[in-house]
């Protein structure tokens, strides 16, 4: 599926990294836990709002364990919270809290795929943060990289376009050597902006008030389903999708495969993502052709 490309970079928390199951469980028992939920994801969103602020005014990386206590104090600080939160909260609490921003598992579906893409490709990582984060997450995870780089080592932070413009330069690839995996739509805007290939993989933990399906159009690959059964309940992605789409496309010898992907109500199906990730004849030729003259002409 990804002819040429060499290098396959990786966002991390959210993407790779279950962020939430940490901290819900870092938040104090006293707290109700659909509450320490509720704020878990508040205090997420608040991060990536500073990003988003502090990208647009010009400032450098912050420290991250910084800005996760900044933002945890003005959560508790203001009126909805002030009198529900705070006075639960010691100083000890917050700074557990904070502390657990550098110990996650990852999701279930991550470790054997990635493994399995290493043995093809290199693996990075790519996000924000420090790099004293991204060394206590890989150890807690037990996920290996080739490299990772922070927005600390970079000195830039997603989603400046010079931060893939120079993580690219030090692995030596070009963007049409380059994929981008992440569950942040900003991201990959980013990412596609300066020519590298794009994969969403869609976490119910991430992007919460994006619409799903226009997330789909804007990347050359959606991993996940979207109210695939008219629930109006959206399905999560996995990286055994990604491997498999590498290893072997699902419509190698079946094009009544696709003719079901085409049913399904996801954003973006697998079909529409080989059509821009290979030459249009090239599809319709394995499309139209016998099982066996597919199999000959994929081998």
């Amino acid at each position: 599926m990804l002819k040429g490309c060499k290098a396959i970079f990786f966002d991390f928390m959210g993407t790779c990294l279950d962020w939430q199951s940490s901290i819900v469980a870092a938040l104090p028992e006293r707290i109700p836990c659909p509450e320490r939920c509720q704020l878990a994801i508040e205090w997420r969103e608040a991060f990536f709002q500073d990003i988003h602020d502090r990208f647009e005014k010009r400032l450098p990386p912050e420290d991250i364990d910084t800005t996760h206590a900044r933002l945890l104090n003005s959560l508790l600080e203001t009126k909805t919270r002030g009198d529900k939160y705070d006075h639960v909260l010691s100083n000890d609490e917050k700074e557990r809290a904070v502390k657990a921003w550098h110990k996650m598992s990852a999701w279930p579906d991550v470790s054997a795929a990635l493994a399995a893409l290493r043995q093809r490709f290199e693996v990075f990582v790519l996000a924000n943060g420090t790099t004293r984060l991204q060394l206590d997450l890989a150890r807690s995870s037990g996920l290996q990289f080739n490299m990772m780089f922070s927005s600390q080592l970079l000195g830039e932070t997603k989603p400046d376009p010079e931060t893939y413009k120079k993580v690219m330069r030090l692995v030596g690839v070009s963007p049409e050597q380059s994929l981008m995996v992440a569950a942040h739509s900003y991201d990959l805007k980013a990412a596609k902006k300066v020519g590298m290939r794009t994969v969403y993989v869609r976490r119910w933990t991430e992007d919460t008030k994006e619409d799903m399906r226009k997330v789909g159009e804007d990347v050359d690959l959606f991993i996940g389903r979207i109210d695939v059964y008219g629930t109006g309940e959206d399905v999560d992605g996995s990286f055994e999708e990604l491997l498999e789409s590498v290893e072997e496309p699902p419509y190698r010898s079946c094009p009544e495969h696709l003719l079901l992907n085409m049913t399904h109500k996801a954003p973006c199906t697998r079909r529409d993502a080989y059509m821009r990730l290979f030459p249009a004849a090239d599809l319709e030729n394995i499309c139209s052709g016998t099982e066996e003259q597919n199999t000959k002409e994929r081998c």
